[in-house]
């Protein structure tokens, strides 16, 4: 998983048919892996929206990183208008695809970038279109260790690529394994705090966003399996 690269990228690609597919794929798995067909399909949400964040101030100059904490880099304001950009996508998505019922439930990193982004996607929702919105620490970035001077993470990401990218822990941070350690312990369920999936809202059309800020669809898909066994 490579840091800081794809410098212009929107927050908002959408692969439709990529995200059915794995939402099929799955519910195929839950279908003939529970007795209650039914009842456990009925929990899942309508549609699983993941988005990265607006473009930062360390992905056009990675020198910032070397002077500012990781979770307190900013939004360009590029990236404030790809994530205003972004809200007005999603939701015509979710209001040509739905039925005038539809909700959401935002789930953000406590990363700032993460959570700016999500104050521009929320202005093209209204109020009575949001469940809910809970700050998610397990689907931050990953940890690539404290201030990161710039010739130093040169070597470090050289000596990821001999060590193997997924395994290799970056000093004062994580490795990729780790990383798929915490998303694959995220459980929508009952036990939450908030619970948008609950019998109140089971009948609703109901999009979820994630911001999972460059997390490996892996590690998603772990979640994915473990949120459809309850």
């Amino acid at each position: 998983m490579g840091h800081h690269h794809n410098h212009h990228h929107p927050p908002f690609q959408h692969h439709q048919q990529d995200h059915h597919h794995l939402l099929l794929r799955h519910n195929h798995h839950l279908y003939n892996n529970h007795h209650d067909h039914h009842c456990h399909y009925q929990k899942l949400p309508k549609r699983i929206i993941i988005v990265r964040h607006g473009q930062s101030q360390g992905n056009i100059d990675a020198r910032a990183y070397s002077t500012t904490p990781d979770h307190k880099i900013p939004l360009t304001s590029d990236g404030v208008s790809q994530a205003r950009n972004a809200g007005v996508c999603i939701h015509r998505l979710i209001e040509s695809s739905s039925s005038g019922s539809w909700r959401v439930y935002f789930y953000v990193s406590p990363y700032e970038r993460a959570r700016s982004t999500l104050r521009e996607i929320g202005r093209a929702f209204s109020r009575r279109r949001i469940i809910g919105v809970r700050e998610e620490c397990r689907i931050r970035e990953q940890d690539f260790g404290n201030f990161q001077v710039e010739e130093r993470m040169k070597l470090i990401k050289e000596t990821r690529i001999r060590f193997g990218r997924f395994f290799y822990r970056f000093p004062e941070g994580e490795s990729s394994a780790d990383v798929y350690d915490r998303v694959s312990n995220i459980r929508f369920d009952s036990s939450s705090s908030v619970d948008p999936f609950k019998s109140k809202h089971r009948h609703i059309g109901l999009g979820t966003v994630l911001f999972l800020l460059h997390l490996y669809l892996l590690a998603f898909e772990v979640l994915w399996n473990h949120y459809g066994e309850t």
